[in-house]
This record gives structure tokens, C-alpha cells and sequence, in this order.
């Protein structure tokens, strides 16, 4: 082994025991990027990217080590990001000299003063440049088909256990929406907004369509790559119209996916344009000029203590539902789900299930897969086809770990000292059930 390599595997071990230990994660990954290792790389930059949407640096290795391993429309998301975060090169009022933005290293330099004369293809790429800049206008002014209206089948029938999230939807979202009559009975506006919180490969999403299909709305989601733009004020625009259209096919659901960084603390910020993004957001919601009728606003967040207190106050995102690990029934139903189509013979789901307290939806899919490794494992080395055994699951549970305990550890501290109003109570809850308090 090189002696790169080993300061990989000593690396990699330390970020396995400390998953929150960001630095250590962002010089990992660059080792791992050197390495030509572009898929591992991007596990833990997405780890950053996801505590810190705006860190430039990060996102600059995620564009390469996307684009290193052929996912180029994930690299041109994170590039669209990097660009909106670390915009071109602008005047400094009253000079003729460009101020190049902090970080500058990360992202090309723009300089459209027009050809340089050592540079046959600058003015190749100013066109280009000026052509994206008018692009999104002509985007914009498509028909609706540009954007990904689903109509979604699912039903919280078809979510599985989870009985308390479901029956807590249906008594504080999904009934008084479903029963327009109760709402003008009692004065209340045909609109919503619920957050959905907990940690992360736990169903938010797929609860989120679940709802959709429950109202029998149009369902919408939206991520940070579909609002921000390099282009000052483009972002905003773009979070306008996304509302606008939704506004236009209502009823529909409005999905914003990891809150934390669209609505991210503006106290926590450090670029105007996730700002300005955010206090778009706080217009669109309830302004006196937008009517929200009939558009429902659903939101997940992995990070609730990181989204803006203006977007929790009445009015808004007002309600917060915790999406907790699935119980046991759920999980039987998950193992069951991702074995439909593997050779799996007398395997007790049911066993398996009481052994995986507290695993997240992805946990278990990471199970299934490791088990099926292991027979693969067996027949290659034996010439044989055999099915998935139940000794294989028993031979991989002993050396997995829930993947949830790291979100857990931060939430308790959040649960203990900022539960301000009550509104960490159901965490608590769990958390004292689990003895986790």
C-alpha cells in the first residue's frame, strides 16, 4: 500500500468515527480526488455541502469529481451554484479596476470588457456567455411543461407503518384541507404549510408525494440547483416564477427539499444571494400581492435549527411534523420491498426487522445490498448460483451501525437547550422513549 493510500484508509477511518468532523471530510476528499477516487470523494463532499450550501470550496471539488466519474448533470448543478455563490468579476464604483470576490481560485474568470487580443477565444466565450444570460428569460416564458409537475399515485396507504406520522397528517394538514366546507366554517384560508423534519433516509420526500396524492394535487419539488443563478437577481426571479406556476396549476403540492438551504439563517450566511433568496421566499409565502390558494407548501429539512425563525412564525411553515426511523412493521415492509427482485430464500424478514431498531429507509437498502454481495461473494468463489440466506443478513447486521445516531447527537443538544415554545417536544419524546436522554 503507497503511503497516500494509507493516509487514506487512516483518514477514512477517523471520518467513520466522527461524521460531523467537516474539515477532516473536505481534506478526504481532496486526497481521494488526487487519487483519481472521484465516487468516494463525493460521499464526503456531499456530507459538507450538506451542513454548508455555500461552501465554495467544496463545491468547487464536487463540480470536478462529478464531472471525473461521468455525472455531468450533477456537476453542472453544483457548478450553477458555485457560479450564483462566486459570481463574475464587477467594477468597484468610480475605478476602472476589476475586484475579483473572495475565493477567487474556485471559479473562472469573466472579464466581458470585451476580446483580448491574446485571446482569439475570448469573444467566443462572451457570446456564450451573454447567450445563458438571455437564456434564462426564454426559459422562463416556456409553457409549463418545462417544469416536472408530477401527479403522484401514491397514498399514505401505500407508506408503510409509520402510523403516528400518517394519523398526524391527516388530523392537522390532510383533514382540514380535504374539508373545504369546515374551513370556510370556521374562517380559515384554503392554504398550508407543514415542515417535515428528522434524519436524513427516513421518507420525507416520499411522504411528501404520499400527501400530494391524498389531496389530489399537483406535485412539485424544488431544490436549491432549480432556484439559484450566477446572475444578480436571476435567483429570485426564478423562485418567483416557480411559485407563480404552481399558483397557476393549482391545487398543487410545492415541495421545497432540504430547507436548510434554501432558507437557510440569514445570520449564518455569508453570500447575498442565499439572503436574497431567502427574503424572495419569505414574500412568496404570504405577501399582501401573492395569493397562495390552493397551493399547499410541503418542506424537509434534515437541519430544522439551521432554517430561518421567519419562515417558522405563523402564516408560513408553521406546523412541524418529525419524520422518525421506520418502526419495525415499516422496516419489514422496506426489506421486503428491496428483495422483491433478488433470489432470497427462508429469509425471516420479521427477525431481521426487530434487529434494526432505529436504521434509516437507506440503511436498510445498504443491508439488502450488502447481503446480496456476500452471496455473490459465494457463488464466484464456488462456480454455484445460490440465493440470498438468512445467515448472509446475520453476517452483515452484526457489522452495521444506524447511520441515524449522528443526526441524534446533534438533535439532543437542540431537544435540551433551544426548544423554545415546545417546539422540539415530539424529539424529546422519542428521544426519552429510545433512553437516549
Amino acid at each position: 500500500m503507497s503511503n497516500k493510500q494509507s493516509i487514506i484508509t487512516v483518514l477514512s477511518e477517523a471520518a467513520a468515527k466522527d461524521p460531523n468532523d467537516l474539515a477532516l471530510r473536505l481534506h478526504l476528499a481532496s486526497l481521494l480526488l488526487n487519487e483519481g477516487q472521484g465516487q468516494e470523494a463525493l460521499v464526503h463532499l456531499a456530507a459538507v455541502l450538506n451542513a454548508r450550501p455555500d461552501d465554495l470550496e467544496a463545491l468547487s471539488m464536487a463540480v470536478r469529481a462529478a464531472d471525473s466519474i461521468g455525472q455531468n448533470e450533477r456537476a453542472n448543478s453544483y457548478r450553477r451554484i458555485l457560479q450564483a455563490l462566486n459570481p463574475p468579476l464587477a467594477k468597484a464604483p468610480g475605478s476602472d479596476v476589476r475586484q475579483r470576490p473572495p475565493n477567487d481560485d474556485l471559479v473562472p474568470e469573466y472579464d466581458d470588457s470585451g476580446p483580448k487580443d491574446d485571446d482569439p477565444l475570448a469573444e467566443d466565450e462572451l457570446v456564450a456567455m451573454r447567450a445563458d444570460a438571455g437564456a434564462v428569460d426564454s426559459v422562463l416564458d416556456a409553457s409549463d411543461e418545462i417544469w416536472d409537475f408530477e401527479e403522484p399515485r401514491l397514498r399514505l396507504a401505500d407508506v408503510a407503518g409509520m402510523d403516528q406520522v400518517k394519523e398526524r397528517l391527516r388530523l392537522s394538514f390532510l383533514g382540514p384541507l380535504q374539508r373545504p366546507e369546515l374551513l370556510r366554517h370556521y374562517g380559515k384560508s384554503l392554504r398550508g404549510g407543514l415542515l417535515l423534519y428528522g434524519p436524513p433516509g427516513c421518507g420525507k420526500t416520499f411522504i411528501a408525494r404520499a400527501t400530494a396524492g391524498e389531496l389530489g394535487a399537483r406535485f412539485l419539488s424544488v431544490g436549491l440547483s432549480d432556484v439559484l443563478d450566477m446572475w444578480l437577481g436571476n435567483s429570485e426571479k426564478n423562485l418567483h416564477e416557480i411559485f407563480e406556476r404552481a399558483r397557476r396549476k393549482a391545487p398543487c403540492v410545492l415541495f421545497l427539499d432540504e430547507l436548510d438551504a434554501l432558507g437557510r439563517k440569514r445570520s449564518l450566511v455569508r453570500h447575498s444571494a442565499i439572503s436574497g433568496v431567502v427574503n424572495q421566499l419569505l414574500a412568496e409565502m404570504d405577501s399582501v400581492g401573492n395569493d397562495n390558494e390552493g397551493v399547499f407548501i410541503l418542506a424537509a429539512t434534515n437541519h430544522p435549527w439551521d432554517v430561518d425563525t421567519a419562515l417558522r412564525r405563523p402564516g408560513r411553515l408553521d406546523r412541524m411534523l418529525l419524520v422518525l426511523p421506520p418502526d419495525e412493521a415499516a422496516r419489514e415492509a422496506i426489506l421486503r420491498f428491496h428483495l422483491r427482485e433478488r433470489p432470497a430464500e427462508a429469509v425471516d424478514l420479521r427477525s431481521i426487522a426487530r434487529q434494526t431498531d432505529g436504521f434509516s429507509g437507506a440503511d436498510l437498502a445498504h443491508l439488502c445490498e450488502s447481503a446480496a454481495e456476500l452471496a455473490i461473494e459465494h457463488s464466484l468463489r464456488t462456480g454455484t448460483l445460490r440465493s440470498i440466506a438468512n445467515e448472509d443478513f446475520k453476517k452483515v447486521v452484526k457489522g452495521l451501525r444506524p447511520s441515524t445516531r449522528a443526526w441524534f447527537d446533534t438533535a439532543r443538544n437542540f431537544a435540551l437547550f433551544a426548544n423554545e415554545g415546545g417546539l422540539y417536544d415530539d424529539l424529546v419524546d422519542y428521544l426519552k422513549r429510545q433512553k437516549l436522554l
